[in-house]
């Protein structure tokens, strides 16, 4: 930094903080200027922004207290530019400014009114009793945001196997699978789309599937017991096995061969 000051004595030098400094010091508070953004407006009434205008007191600053020490960057300096000093700005420059804000919040208003509206409007048009048609329609939305792990489980929950190939994604498998499906599979599917959905961690799956259990008057006591049962049986099998002499099943092997 003093490399650089002293081979640009005009530079300004600027703090990243905010309030005021010691009495003598030569370093600018952040509100006692204005940066000038390097980067272009992305949208066109961005560019109307004071921060990315460069006024004829645009000078380079370098930041020598803060964040990004050693940095290099436009700045307005000057408490009477009337573009980077809102406080100094023209009676009409203001005044457009209010205008374009009040312009802005009428359209947000607006967006955020017609979109409940809408969503109001469409609500009513549901049937007392959904049909396939609506049932399809819930069911393909909440299917397309499932991840790879949650959909994963879909397909191995209804046998749809593995897609044939790299173009036949795993998406499109379910998406051809819910076309096809009656409204009784659409309707399972659309409970356990909406279970894997609110399971964001292991605590929460357990507890998605412990209530719709409850909610559906599913015996979660019988299913648990049975499954006991399923892995005590492979473990007791595999002992089996490996308790089987390694010579004899050689010796039968050869038999069988002869």
């Amino acid at each position: 930094m003093a490399k650089a000051v002293a081979a640009k004595p005009s530079l300004v030098q600027i703090s990243t903080a905010y309030g005021g400094q010691k009495e003598g010091s030569a370093v600018l508070p952040r509100n006692k200027y204005t940066a000038i953004r390097d980067d272009k407006p992305q949208k066109k009434e961005d560019a109307q922004r004071p921060e990315f205008k460069v006024c004829k007191f645009a000078t380079d600053a370098i930041i020598t207290e803060g964040s990004d020490i050693g940095t290099i960057h436009k700045v307005c300096a000057n408490p009477d530019c009337p573009i980077h000093h809102a406080s100094k700005q023209r009676p009409a420059t203001d005044a457009a400014f209010k205008a374009e804000q009040e312009k802005r919040r009428r359209e947000e208003a607006i967006a955020q009114a017609t979109g409940l509206r809408v969503l109001k409007a469409t609500s009513d048009a549901v049937p007392v009793r959904l049909m396939k048609r609506d049932l399809l329609f819930v069911t393909e939305r909440l299917a397309a945001v499932l991840d790879e792990r949650r959909l994963a489980i879909v397909l191995r929950q209804h046998n749809l196997g593995k897609p044939d190939s790299a173009t036949d994604a795993p998406a499109k498998l379910l998406a051809s699978f819910l076309r096809k499906s009656d409204e009784s599979t659409l309707g399972r599917l659309l409970v356990e789309v909406a279970i894997l959905q609110t399971a964001h961690s292991p605590n929460e799956s357990s507890k998605a599937l412990r209530e719709a259990a409850e909610f559906y008057k599913v015996d979660v006591a019988a299913i648990t017991a049975k499954v006991k049962q399923e892995f005590a049986a492979k473990d007791k099998a595999k002992t089996v096995k490996n308790a089987t002499p390694q010579p004899a099943a050689k010796a039968a092997k050869t038999s069988k061969a002869a």
